[in-house]
């Protein structure tokens, strides 16, 4: 595994909280910072509107055609009339 190592500072109450939850568990204090900071990933990320998850990957697919957004009608237009044309 290519884990990397990260150092944090608890208050002495948080980390009894993690050596208590440690112990019950049965699991590595590791094991639960892990799960925790997934579990406040996913809670945050479903509190984060369309726009910011979506804006990693805004532009890096684009079609190379830089008029797309000032010749659409004109676009849609011809695939209507080739529609119309073919029956």
């Amino acid at each position: 595994m290519n884990d990397a190592i990260t150092t944090a500072r608890l208050p002495p109450d948080t980390r009894n909280k993690l050596l208590a939850l440690s112990r019950i568990k049965n699991r590595t204090k590791s094991e639960i910072i892990k799960e925790s900071i997934d579990l406040y990933y996913i809670r945050e990320e479903s509190e984060m509107d369309s726009f910011t998850l979506g804006e990693p990957g805004f532009g890096r697919y684009g079609s190379g055609e830089t008029d797309r957004s000032v010749t659409y009608k004109e676009r849609i237009k011809g695939k209507i009339r080739a529609k119309l044309d073919s029956h």
